[in-house]
């Protein structure tokens, strides 16, 4: 697929009225509609950001004519005295991204990826031109779908914000580069770029375009990827740097590897690494291998955050997928495993996810990476299955027996269901 071009901005779009009839129809427009947007109403927030693009893009337009001012004073206008305290703790894993995307208007992805480039000195470094990074960010959260209840900005934003946390980890911050550093960032802000909503065997059984382009293989990570590759291309980010090419080469590799159809593979790799000890991080490939798996662990690191993070976040996903079963249902298509409301519970879901996904992954980062916040990761993950077992009894009426079961028969329809964005993702 190397030799794709880079998919065009807005390849998956938002404007029409009926865009479920358009997948099925197979056209060439394939936004899925929220139910809000269905009922005709427009969202406030939505309102919101608009407004909020148009001041980035009119201080971008100011700034091409006054090269000497810092875009960094302009930048410090939009934040609130709120959102600049939260950027003080923006390693903790207890970081609030729901609140802090409220403080920010919208602007979550946006002003965190933006602060962590700068806190990691890789906008000096690499001498970016803070108008094209700036214009940058604005596009590539543009191009989530804020409708969509979970692969959205914040998803993204989340992700960024934990991928900084494992680039903390003492085995990483001694041993990653500038460049390593850079790219997990970007992968991490751009590895659900434009996702509309649906996962990859909706994809293929309705005819997308996209399935046949990359030929029904992780097909919106490759999607994903090229989309990433178009904004650097069209915002020419990365054009005054010998390594462009390189880029957006490692870029695809790291974001193709969040595909969960592929967990076994990754995961069984890691596993040999750390049986016979060869991990080398002075190696360059060892050193993007673990990016690899920093990026899929914090594409799937929601049920290892507190509670009350992990349950907004296991809401928001099944919310997604029961959408799917429900547009599958009315256009009389086999359901999705994962999206019948009916069948499943938001809790028989994620004992499923966890027991069959996050908990190997998770168990051999631990071992890689023996840390305390490793232990609180695997602590909180071991409370919130707990809490969604005892939920699930009342949730469906199952006894304990029928609690398990979920997650036996989900084990496979998990990775299936879940790999165009990993439960995210």
């Amino acid at each position: 697929s190397a030799s794709l071009p880079p998919q065009r901005r807005g390849a998956i779009s938002y404007d029409s009225s009926d865009q479920t009839a358009l997948y099925i129809r197979m056209l060439g427009k394939h936004h899925l509609p929220s139910r809000a947007e269905s009922a005709g109403s427009i969202p406030a927030r939505r309102i919101r950001r608009l407004f909020s693009f148009q001041r980035h893009l009119l201080s971008s337009r100011l700034l091409r004519g006054a090269p000497h001012l810092n875009p960094l004073h302009i930048l410090d206008e939009d934040y609130c005295g709120q959102a600049k305290c939260m950027l003080e703790k923006v390693g903790s894993w207890n970081f609030e991204i729901f609140l802090f995307d409220r403080l920010t208007n919208g602007n979550s992805l946006v002003f965190l990826t933006f602060h962590l480039l700068n806190q990691y000195g890789l906008i000096e470094l690499f001498q970016l031109d803070m108008v094209k990074l700036r214009r940058f960010l604005v596009l590539v959260q543009e191009d989530y779908h804020n409708q969509n209840p979970y692969h959205n900005a914040v998803h993204a934003a989340d992700v960024t914000q934990a991928m900084h946390c494992y680039l903390r980890e003492p085995k990483l911050a001694q041993s990653l580069t500038s460049f390593d550093i850079l790219l997990g960032l970007l992968a991490a802000a751009t590895h659900d770029l434009d996702h509309p909503g649906v996962n990859q065997p909706f994809l293929i059984k309705t005819n997308h375009y996209l399935a046949a382009l990359y030929r029904n293989t992780s097909v919106l990570e490759n999607h994903h990827w090229r989309s990433a590759v178009g904004l650097l291309r069209e915002t020419e980010l990365f054009s005054h740097l010998p390594v462009e090419d390189s880029i957006e080469r490692q870029l695809g590799s790291l974001i193709l590897a969040t595909d969960i159809s592929r967990q076994n593979e990754y995961l069984s790799r890691f596993r040999t690494h750390l049986d016979e000890n060869d991990l080398c991080l002075g190696h360059a490939s060892h050193r993007h291998f673990v990016l690899q798996m920093a990026l899929k662990c914090a594409d799937i690191c929601n049920p290892c955050r507190p509670w009350e993070l992990s349950k907004q976040w296991s809401e928001k996903v099944t919310e997604e997928f029961f959408h799917q079963g429900d547009i599958e249902k009315k256009h009389k298509l086999e359901i999705s495993p994962l999206c019948d409301s009916e069948a499943n519970t938001i809790a028989s879901v994620q004992i499923g996810f966890m027991t069959y996904v996050v908990e190997p992954l998770f168990a051999e980062w631990a071992r890689f990476s023996d840390t305390r916040l490793s232990q609180t990761m695997l602590g909180h993950l071991g409370l919130n299955k707990a809490s969604w077992s005892a939920l699930e009894p009342e949730a469906s009426g199952s006894s304990e027996e029928g609690e398990s079961e979920p997650g036996r028969a989900t084990e496979e329809p998990s990775s299936r269901a879940l790999s165009q964005g990993s439960q995210e993702s």
